[in-house]
């Protein structure tokens, strides 16, 4: 009984062992996977910074003039003023909320008339 005993004890640490390594294996593969999304993350943020710098250099105001001014012809923009916005008061606004109708109206039926 005693030998049964620790033949199994021997058979659960190795299996215990065995389950250890594997579980080793897999988080320092998962932590290698971690560690590529974070420097593809950094990538792609150092893309977007320079996205950024470039949208906004080719947004410059007098830019974006110059190539208005330029292809008039074809295009028929024209420069944005404060002309082209409505004054406040010009703008509708709604009315006021009349809310839910509490006390109802009884209409008259034509059936039930002479």
């Amino acid at each position: 009984m005693k030998n049964l005993f620790l033949s199994c004890l021997v058979v659960g640490v190795m299996g215990l062992a065995f389950w250890a390594y594997t579980e080793n294996y897999e988080t320092k593969g998962k932590l290698d996977e971690i560690a590529q999304l974070n420097r593809d993350i950094s990538e792609a943020h150092s893309w977007l910074r320079a996205l950024k710098a470039e949208w906004a250099y080719l947004n410059r105001p007098e830019r974006l003039l110059q190539l208005v001014n330029a292809n008039f012809d074809e295009l028929k923009l024209l420069q944005l003023t404060a002309d082209h916005f409505a004054r406040l008061e010009q703008i509708p606004y709604p009315g006021p909320d009349l809310g839910p109708i509490t006390e109802p109206i009884e209409v008259m039926n034509r059936e039930a008339s002479p």
